[in-house]
């Protein structure tokens, strides 16, 4: 069977990881003053997606596309607009780009590991810029919607457009722009469940992300020098 095939392709580490962030964010959703099933199905898919894009198979890039679906409706109900068009507007058809890419491009024939990809100096630059003018605008269109806490929503953003770019490009540093964007996201959460309790299970799911994300980028330097790239 598929999924079975794929959780018995982790190592004893990543299984541990991955068992760890379920039980992690199904505890706090059960333990959580108001239980709510969205926020809890989202996490799950998420820590899914992420324990498989840090070993950089495709199928990770598969879940992020959903994961981003769900969690774009859960901004949406706290009013965090820029999460909202972020996920659903850049993640989600990034993530799906992202398959294209890593299934042409991988490691060893007819295995699911990714080549890993760098970027050179002009790229670099090409993507510095970039992301200043995707901030820049983002910040105007998010105060013109009365996003809830417009500064770290528009460094959201940011931080998501460098991952989702770098993710695409398949570079090892997408997993600490993603580190980046995790602890942003802690932030607007906390923010959020002061509010609303009911958005506490946030708060762990992307710490949660910060430790896969963390480790996404330890195995990717194992995956380059292991590729010789």
């Amino acid at each position: 069977m598929y999924i079975v095939r794929k959780i018995r392709s982790l190592s004893g580490f990543e299984l541990g990881l991955w068992l760890f962030s379920l039980i992690g964010v199904t505890l706090s959703s059960v333990f959580s003053p108001v239980f709510d099933p969205l926020s809890l199905t989202a996490s799950l898919i998420g820590v899914t997606a992420l324990i498989f894009v840090a070993k950089g198979d495709p199928l990770g890039q598969v879940l992020t596309v959903v994961f981003s679906m769900f969690y774009g409706i859960i901004a949406w109900t706290f009013r965090y607009y820029g999460e909202m068009i972020t996920y659903l507007g850049m993640s989600a058809p990034m993530a799906a780009l992202a398959v294209i890419s890593w299934v042409r491009n991988p490691y060893e024939q007819g295995k699911a590991e990714v080549r890993v990809n760098r970027l050179k100096p002009p790229e670099v630059l090409f993507l510095a810029v970039l992301t200043i003018l995707v901030t820049v605008l983002f910040y105007f269109i998010l105060k013109f919607f009365g996003t809830a806490n417009l500064l770290p929503s528009t460094l959201s953003v940011t931080t998501s457009f460098l991952a989702s770019y770098l993710t695409f490009r398949r570079s090892p540093f997408y997993a600490l722009a993603y580190a980046a964007n995790d602890l942003v996201l802690i932030v607007l959460w906390i923010l959020a469940a002061l509010e609303d309790p009911s958005y506490l299970p946030m708060i762990l799911c992307f710490a949660m992300f910060f430790l896969n994300d963390t480790y996404g980028f330890i195995n990717w330097q194992r995956m380059q020098k292991r590729q010789k790239i």
